[in-house]
């Protein structure tokens, strides 16, 4: 213990030293660190909605483009059926009134054809209802309606995964301590601390990216395309520059639900912003198959019902990524390839409310923050010396570098500070010395059992860690958990909570150890006062 290795002493004090780097940003307003060279450590905290003010969002969904959106799922599902061995024999599906319907060929698989297509319906709950009805007309047709049970199943269920998305969309990392809730059955809450930009928020938010590729109808006529009229298994689409409308193919042959990631990127030879997107193993094959299989044909790129290009399939794409371009900015270009990332919205939301909360409260409990902080941080450091002496400042030293290392790391991690956060913190600080009562008193124990001065310092570390790392792993699995299945200011609470867990534990067993050994080694003291 006396002699450490000089690896270790360098690794705990760069450690440190990369530490208090990273959280002397965090002192500096942000214009002041901006100007920093570039080498300096920029990392900041980030403030929660209750500190720093920021945008509060109340989102509806729009039932009707849900309704719409389920309707044009079942119709490539029922399509997709019919299509299985032995085939069936069916024209052209038609969605209208809020019903899907198609007529067979050959009359006598209607009964095959009804069998089939119930198999794509489900039991809703305990009803005793399903989220279709299927039913027969004229002999040759069948007719599929959705329950308003099973609209309601499917809000609730679109609702959840909506949520899930928004979250991703404005906080991928999970450190900004958004706020991310259901309201109602068709309602999201979204308050977003510190936010600059509303209405790129909004855009971000409320962007459903529907990202769909489809086959160009070339059968359609231009005149007839231009007054919105497709042929029976097409449908006219705008484009997204406003040049005219387009006619596409219904079926879609790669959706973007297939996506695995998607970038921001330029255009190698103009320089362009673009997006590059690489699709699952599934997205990959269907997509190389399209491409093989339709050379020479346009591919229409679509995002939310607009086409954004209209390209010639030249070759076969056979390496599962594909590049959307659009006349993009970078700025518009990251919001969309962040979008599909974070995936699609299952329905369109709709912002109906849109509020503004003020930092002033939020300065208030900064400073109340600050003044409770630094109470319990002096009122902790006068107690360890009176009662410990040398030993004391060892600890009150690695206080202070505890409290350096907890805003280094948040900063590193970009987590935002909340109210509960400043609690957790003040909560951090005041336990974050019982590792060094528990090492100081093991100490005063060995004294009194006989054992010589180095001998009582030895023991009492090595007997005292194993009840600092028992005890603080199950601090951890509680930080743990309340982070993992909290929100908000729960979070908030948690990250700071977790991250002073794991730096005291450093400071008290490694640091003041290793500060101990030190001075031991150099001064070789014949008593010890602790």
């Amino acid at each position: 213990m006396f002699d450490p290795p000089k690896w270790k002493i360098w690794t705990i004090f760069l450690a440190i030293a990369l530490g208090v780097a990273f959280a002397i940003p965090s002192f500096f307003p942000r214009s002041e660190v901006a100007t920093w060279p570039k080498f300096a450590p920029r990392t900041q905290i980030a403030y929660g909605l209750d500190l720093a003010g920021g945008s509060q969002l109340l989102l509806e969904a729009d039932l009707a483009d849900a309704t719409r959106q389920r309707l044009a799922a079942m119709e490539d599902s029922v399509s997709q059926e019919l299509r299985r061995e032995p085939r069936i024999q069916a024209g052209d599906i038609s969605v209208a009134n809020g019903q899907l319907s198609f007529m067979l060929r050959d009359p006598t698989q209607l009964d095959a054809a009804v069998e089939r297509v119930r198999t794509l319906t489900q039991g809703v709950g305990l009803t005793g209802t399903r989220t279709w009805n299927v039913s027969t007309q004229d002999g040759n047709r069948v007719i599929m309606v959705p329950t308003p049970e099973g609209n309601a199943q499917a809000v609730k269920e679109a609702m959840t995964v909506a949520r899930d998305v928004v979250r991703r969309r404005i906080d991928p990392s999970g450190t900004r301590e958004v706020t991310v809730i259901n309201q109602g059955s068709n309602r999201i809450l979204v308050q977003v601390p510190g936010i600059d930009d509303p209405e790129a928020l909004k855009r971000l938010i409320g962007q459903t990216a529907r990202l769909e590729f489809k086959l160009v109808d070339q059968r359609a006529d231009p005149a007839q395309v231009a007054q919105g009229r497709a042929p029976a298994g097409s449908q006219v689409l705008p484009m997204a520059d406003g040049q005219g409308n387009i006619a596409v193919q219904r079926r879609v042959m790669v959706s973007g639900e297939q996506i695995a990631s998607a970038q921001q990127t330029f255009d190698q030879q103009t320089g362009a912003p673009n997006i590059t997107i690489r699709f699952d193993s599934a997205g990959a094959k269907r997509f190389g198959r399209t491409t093989t299989e339709n050379v020479g044909k346009p591919f229409a790129i679509i995002l939310d019902n607009k086409v954004l290009s209209a390209p010639n399939i030249n070759e076969p794409i056979l390496g599962g990524t594909a590049t959307i371009s659009g006349g993009f900015t970078v700025e518009t270009a990251n919001e969309l390839a962040i979008s599909l990332s974070s995936g699609k919205l299952p329905v369109k939301l709709d912002p109906i409310e849109e509020r503004t909360v003020s930092p002033d409260l939020g300065k208030d409990s900064i400073q109340s923050g600050l003044i409770a902080s630094a109470i319990a941080i002096f009122a902790v450091m006068f107690f360890m010396v009176i009662t410990y002496g040398r030993f004391g400042w060892y600890a009150n030293l690695g206080l202070v570098i505890n409290a350096l290392l907890i805003l280094g790391i948040m900063g590193i991690f970009g987590s935002a500070l909340t109210l509960p956060g400043i609690a957790g913190f003040v909560l951090t600080i005041g336990a974050a010395v019982d590792a060094n009562v528990l090492i100081n008193e093991r100490i005063r124990e060995e004294q009194r059992r006989g054992r010589k001065i180095l001998d009582a310092i030895e023991t009492g570390y090595k007997e005292a860690s194993t009840a600092i790392f028992d005890a603080n792993i199950t601090n951890v699995i509680a930080a743990a958990l309340m982070w993992y299945f909290g929100s908000g200011p729960v979070r908030g609470f948690a990250i700071v909570l977790l991250i002073g867990i794991v730096t005291s534990v450093f400071t008290a067993v490694n640091f003041t150890r290793l500060l101990v050994a030190l001075w031991v080694r150099k001064n070789r003291p014949r008593e010890l006062h602790i």
